[in-house]
């Protein structure tokens, strides 16, 4: 029998609720196949740790979870408690310090989900952004010089290098072999003059290895506006850790919510265990209220089992859930149903029961 031990980091407000969803539908997996166990050690971060120590997460946090064989991310926030770039640093060092350079968030219209954009129907949206995750614009260098004075002004630095651009462009281009052989680059090289001209270099060097993929580069704020006038032009995305993030967002709206939009935080060599978490956030505004939408927990789940191997499980769990979806009775309110957060995980866990 194979064994995965998984780390559980369900931080704060819905990631506490949809972790719970996304470890129940593991224990549904694990019974139904009887050929492998998900061994998961949950550790209580985020704001609840901070109320007792001061700290979102130990000193050694990342020796604790560097032994696991993937992370489980549910989501952090709580910027009433806590300010915001405080309780996301140990999410940026597990990126970094564990080489975490690939950021996948794909972005599907599925059936039974309607788009805000007028006219697409399932099949129409099918972008894979591919975000560079390890450097870029959230490398923390930068300073606060003459700070509460009236001449106090704030650097903040970005770091591009040739081989985290290179490997994040490579993925990207063999990415889109597997897909429809398209890729395009975000950039703003018209206005950023050293790091996205870099950029614009470093593809231009790249590109030649793929002949046989169709490439393009496009100013960030054009393809924001292009991702809502025109998604279905869009294959494989790839851009800097800021253009990534922002894009991201905005791929999940397009495709009907946040709440079932996926992400995974690579390793792709496995030298440190990779991270999974939905792309939405903590969602304070709707903390307790059982609401919260755990698609995007359990599609992250479902990347985390396919990533360490068991394909077959893998795709019984996306079937489970693209059946969800399609059928349409047990859904929550962001994709316009009644139902609770537990009761769409309940149907996706007999879904994968009775299939």
């Amino acid at each position: 029998m194979n064994e995965y031990n998984i780390a559980l980091y369900p931080g704060d407000g819905i990631g506490i609720d949809v972790t719970l969803e996304a470890t129940r539908v593991l224990k549904a997996l694990e019974e139904k196949f009887q050929s492998f166990r998900f061994n998961t050690e949950e550790f209580n971060w985020g704001s609840r740790y901070w109320r007792r120590t001061g700290k979102v997460v130990p000193d050694d946090f990342l020796d604790i979870v560097r032994p696991f064989d993937a992370i489980y991310l549910g989501a952090v926030g709580d910027p009433d408690n806590v300010p915001d770039h405080i309780t996301l640093v140990p999410l940026l060092k597990m990126r970094q310090e564990f080489n975490q350079y690939v950021c996948l968030r794909p972005a599907r219209l599925l059936p039974g989900v309607d788009s805000p954009l007028a006219d697409k129907v399932a099949g129409d949206i099918d972008i894979m952004v591919v975000r560079e995750n390890s450097e870029g614009e959230y490398i923390s260098r930068g300073e606060i010089r003459n700070e509460g004075r009236a001449e106090d002004q704030a650097l903040q630095t970005a770091v591009h290098t040739r081989k985290g651009i290179e490997r994040i462009l490579h993925y990207a281009f063999k990415l889109a072999r597997r897909r429809q052989q398209h890729v395009t680059m975000a950039t703003k090289s018209n206005a950023l003059k050293f790091g996205m001209v870099f950029w614009d270099q470093v593809l231009e060097d790249v590109a030649p290895d793929y002949p046989d993929i169709r490439c393009d580069k496009c100013h960030i704020d054009a393809l924001a506006m292009n991702f809502v006038r025109c998604p279905e032009n869009y294959d494989v995305v790839v851009g800097s850790n800021l253009f990534g993030d922002i894009l991201s967002d905005l791929s999940g709206a397009i495709v009907g919510s946040l709440g079932i939009t996926p992400s995974s935080n690579i390793n792709p060599e496995r030298d440190f265990p990779s991270l999974f978490e939905p792309v939405h956030g903590s969602a304070p505004d709707i903390v307790g209220q059982g609401i919260a939408n755990p698609v995007a927990a359990i599609f992250s789940a479902q990347l985390m089992v396919d990533f360490l191997g068991e394909t077959a499980a893998a795709a019984l769990l996306e079937k489970a859930v693209l059946d969800n979806l399609a059928d349409g009775a047990v859904r929550t309110g962001d994709i316009g149903g009644t139902a609770s957060t537990v009761e769409v995980g309940d149907d996706i866990v007999r879904r994968i029961r009775a299939a």
